[in-house]
């Protein structure tokens, strides 16, 4: 075997650790015929809402947002393509109609959030006061600013209607469990799509402090939501978010893993940094 063919087993190895197909299904909730309503966002998103219908009999009702060209063919949940890493309107509408989804639910109800990377611009719901057009342009300088993902979700966070915890504080009474594949450093659920449906530890202190750490200027009304507190997110210990559970079902820890047992099986001995 050459090295090419040993690479590629390696990228093959690191690759299936985090197919849906096999990472998903063991974390299901009971399928006990009852009915399951499912929402999310993320690149693998469309990937995941497929494996649930392969393991679901109940009722099945749900509305994921992945990005352009990452749609994959689903019978039960509905797919929609939005921009990334910029959000656009196709976005706003999605997020949206995804908290119509899980508004006015009962404890009885079960609602599975299936997220992943890319979930932050996907989920585009400006916060009350704000516009899209604020968000996209306060995107684009994080994007530009060399801001960390941490710093970026912060602020997003803070001018979300959706992201930091909200969307499992609209789903309330109802629990929600979260199968979350993770993209960034520490596997940090509230950092993963800018956490959704975990409370979040940041603040809109926080969010100034980075915007001014990175000289980006923001409209005068946006800033003055953020001084306010207005923006504030759910934060731990939030009773809405308490029968919540997030499973992380894939890592990148987990895939390099991965890559390291295929090396080890084709006489490679594998260092991880």
């Amino acid at each position: 075997m050459n090295a090419q063919d040993i690479l590629r087993q390696l990228f093959d190895a690191a690759i299936a650790a985090a197919d849906p197909e096999s990472c998903l299904p063991p974390h299901m909730p009971p399928d006990d015929g009852g009915r399951l309503i499912v929402i999310g966002a993320g690149k693998a998103s469309a990937a995941m809402a497929r494996a649930v219908e392969q393991h679901w009999s109940g009722p099945l009702d749900g509305l994921v947002v992945t990005r352009y060209g990452h749609g994959v063919p689903c019978e039960r949940i509905e797919i929609v393509e939005a921009a990334h890493p910029v959000p656009d309107a196709a976005g706003e509408a999605a997020a949206a109609r995804i908290l119509a989804k899980v508004s006015g639910l009962n404890a009885e109800d079960r609602v599975l959030a299936l997220i992943s990377g890319g979930g932050s611009a996907l989920l585009a719901a400006p916060a009350e006061g704000l516009s899209l057009a604020d968000k996209r342009a306060i995107t684009a300088a994080l994007l530009k600013s060399g801001a960390s993902i941490g710093e970026m979700n912060c602020v997003r966070k803070h001018l979300s209607a959706i992201k930091g915890g909200r969307l499992a504080a609209a789903a309330w009474p109802a629990p929600v469990l979260t199968l979350a594949i993770s993209d960034v450093a520490g596997d940090d659920p509230s950092v993963i799509a800018s956490g959704p449906t975990v409370a979040d530890p940041t603040t809109c202190a926080d969010a100034l402090a980075v915007l001014a750490r990175h000289g980006i200027k923001v409209p005068p009304e946006v800033a003055a939501l953020l001084q306010s507190g207005a923006l504030e997110t759910p934060k731990p210990g939030d009773p809405r978010l308490a029968g919540g559970e997030v499973r992380l079902i894939a890592t990148p820890r987990a895939a390099l893993e991965a890559a390291a047992a295929a090396a080890r099986a084709a006489g490679v001995t594998p260092v991880i940094l």
